[in-house]
């Protein structure tokens, strides 16, 4: 089982983990079912569609780096509001972040908390912020949007785990490249995983 609260749990085998890349799966979860999505929103929602599609699973958990200058490097943070931070119509009347005609608000909220772990709001979209300024979402990333999206829709449970690998500065390219290794060790940790569970 995989306890995400008091009032969540989860068989393991049901539980389908979401990487973009293997590098932050690791070895840490090698016997568990998962995706390795690739970068970016699109290659994201193709990847997990096609997973759903093979096995629908209990709980989807999206576990991965990410950026931020409120948080420190090293930490782990939980997020259940997202903003697709590359989405801007505002030239057609539309609120900053809004996706038009598709009936979902700016800030999307879907997912569950983790007890004891900070919590974020994520801003996804295609490009590696090294300059953020924006006050609305905390936490950078370029994939969990569309994966908490499809959950909602999908009517799946849905958590989202994020190690910070990075400040979205100046430095972040190399620091990313440092920090993205030990976000497995990290969420293996906060999930409590027995790595000598065959599950798959």
């Amino acid at each position: 089982m995989i306890k995400i609260n008091d009032k969540h749990s989860f068989a393991i085998q049901e539980v389908l983990f979401s990487f973009a890349l293997a590098s932050e799966a690791a070895d840490v979860f090698e016997r568990y079912h998962k995706v390795i999505t690739g970068i970016g929103k699109v290659n994201a929602a193709y990847e997990l569609m096609k997973a759903i599609q093979y096995k629908r699973p209990s709980i989807i958990v999206n576990l991965g780096s990410a950026g931020s200058n409120h948080f420190k490097k090293g930490d782990v943070v939980c997020c259940n509001k997202f903003v697709q931070r590359d989405m801007d119509v505002r030239g057609l009347g539309y609120l900053q972040y809004e996706t038009p005609l598709s009936g979902l608000p700016p800030l999307l909220e879907h997912g569950l908390l983790l007890e004891n772990v900070r919590q974020g709001i994520c801003g996804t979209g295609d490009t590696f912020e090294m300059a953020h300024a924006a006050t609305i979402y905390n936490v950078i990333d370029m994939e969990a949007y569309a994966l908490a999206m499809i959950a909602m829709k999908e009517h799946i449970p849905f958590v989202c785990l994020k190690y910070i690998s990075d400040g979205a500065d100046g430095n972040a390219a190399g620091d990313w490249a440092v920090q993205v290794h030990k976000a497995a060790e990290a969420f293996g940790n906060i999930l409590q995983l027995n790595r000598n569970a065959i599950v798959v």
